[in-house]
Order: C-alpha cells, then structure tokens, then sequence
C-alpha cells in the first residue's frame, strides 16, 4: 500500500493473487519509475522483480 500507492482492497487482492498464482503484474510503467519502487519492496524482505515486456 505504501510503496505501490494501493489502496487496502487493492493490496488485498495483489497478495491473494501473487499467494496463490506466484507472481502478478503490480504495476507497468517505465523502468525509471518502476525501479525505485521494486528496490523499496525488496528492502521490506519481498521479492520484486521488473520485467521487460517485447513490443
């Protein structure tokens, strides 16, 4: 909720879906603005990851 600026039901349903499917699509954007967020994840001892999707 913090760092992706999700509202509680929202961070709710992230968890669920990431407990259950192992990973979710938080978040697309840029990787400039995508990075300082997967870093503040990962250092609250989560696994974050940014992929690159081809166009």
């Amino acid at each position: 909720m913090e760092v992706c600026g999700h509202a509680h039901e929202q961070a709710e349903q992230c968890a669920y879906i990431i407990h259950f499917q192992g990973k979710y699509a938080v978040k697309n954007g840029p990787y400039d603005d995508l990075k300082p967020q997967c870093d503040a994840i990962t250092e609250r001892g989560i696994n974050a990851t940014i992929e690159v999707i081809a166009v």
